[in-house]
């Protein structure tokens, strides 16, 4: 069993930084994917970056390429997701989740047995 809180959430003016924590107890094999996923009012959630716990290989979503960077600290067993110029569409709760993907895609929820419950990000224009 795997138990995953978010941190780093909150206000920040359109071009600024964040950078969120998911911290994991339990055991993360070398096998799984840590991924985030965000979801705005009325829409549907999506991906927005992954990282292999293994190899520390990533994957982006489009939108967020060359402004997000996901990492890994493997001995206090968190990721991270650092976020720079933040644009009003990233606005969203953020999700961590973890699981062993197999041959899911990393974009899919499927791929992720373990979900934290989120933290919120908002960029103001």
């Amino acid at each position: 069993q795997v138990q995953l809180v978010e941190s780093g959430g909150g206000l920040v003016q359109a071009g600024g930084s964040l950078r969120l924590s998911c911290e994991a107890s339990g055991r993360i094999f070398t096998h799984y994917i840590v991924g985030w996923f965000r979801q705005a009012p009325g829409k549907e959630r999506e991906s927005v970056a992954a990282i292999r716990w293994g190899n520390g290989m990533t994957n982006y979503a489009d939108s967020v390429k060359g402004r997000f960077a996901i990492s890994r600290d493997n001995v206090k067993n968190t990721v991270f997701l650092q976020m720079n110029s933040l644009k009003p569409e990233d606005t969203a709760v953020y999700y961590c989740a973890a699981g062993a993907p197999l041959n899911t895609p990393w974009n899919t929820s499927r791929a992720y047995d373990y979900w934290g419950r989120g933290t919120q990000v908002t960029v103001s224009s």
